[in-house]
């Protein structure tokens, strides 16, 4: 998808549109996504979302295609996902607290903490020097998935639970992986050793004074003060 969307980056970066500016965007529409499905519009919510999604997309189409990625852009995009993330599943269990009631908030609630948690511990093994990527329920599929529930909404209540299942097994997957790479013995580095660089005079000298070492030690003799 990043291949084919290169040259749509590329036409957008010509027509002035800047890659946080679609960042931006796609935080604007994940919270009128979490108003419109807290109000109970889940059709709205959908369009929404499929906006939200395609922006979030074309962010990293247009930083490559104008060649601004940079670390800067990519932790504000990480970081507004988080946030997306948070409003959206908010307005799940807003939504859920009207129509279902008692307890099922709950569940959009812990979604949304187990997400976290797969972000969480991708972030903290990169900054460790480990990888920790993959899983069955991934941003794009938890999106994907709500999707399913807003187009449907009798299987809204199905769907999240599904999602918590598939994305606390990608929690264990990630935390086992980074497990196991943490466990290996790693080869330790070789040390650096400071060396001299060796002159063809210098190595005259050291074959003068091989040579002839009564020579040498009269003229350390000579210049001993």
């Amino acid at each position: 998808m990043e291949r084919g969307l290169k040259p749509v980056g590329s036409a957008l970066q010509r027509s002035g549109v800047k890659a946080d500016q679609l960042t931006f965007l796609g935080l604007a529409l994940s919270a009128a996504t979490a108003v419109a499905v807290g109000a109970g519009h889940l059709l709205l919510g959908l369009f929404l979302l499929i906006g939200a999604g395609a922006t979030d997309l074309l962010d990293g189409a247009v930083a490559k295609g104008s060649g601004t990625a940079s670390a800067r852009g990519a932790f504000y995009d990480s970081v507004t996902d988080r946030v997306s993330d948070a409003l959206i599943l908010g307005g799940v269990a807003w939504y859920l607290a009207g129509w279902r009631g008692g307890r099922w908030p709950v569940l959009a609630l812990a979604v949304l903490a187990v997400s976290m948690l797969v972000s969480y511990e991708r972030a903290k093994a990169e900054s460790l020097g480990f990888h920790a990527s993959g899983g069955l329920m991934e941003r794009a599929e938890r999106m994907i998935a709500l999707g399913v529930g807003f187009a449907f909404r009798v299987v809204l209540v199905p769907v999240l639970w599904v999602m918590l299942a598939l994305t606390t097994v990608t929690a264990l997957y990630r935390f086992v992986s980074v497990w196991q790479q943490a466990s290996a013995p790693r080869v330790p580095r070789p040390e650096r050793r400071w060396s001299r660089r060796r002159t063809p005079r210098s190595l005259h000298a050291e074959r003068s004074r091989a040579e002839r070492p009564w020579r040498t030690w009269r003229e350390r003799a000579r210049t001993r003060p």
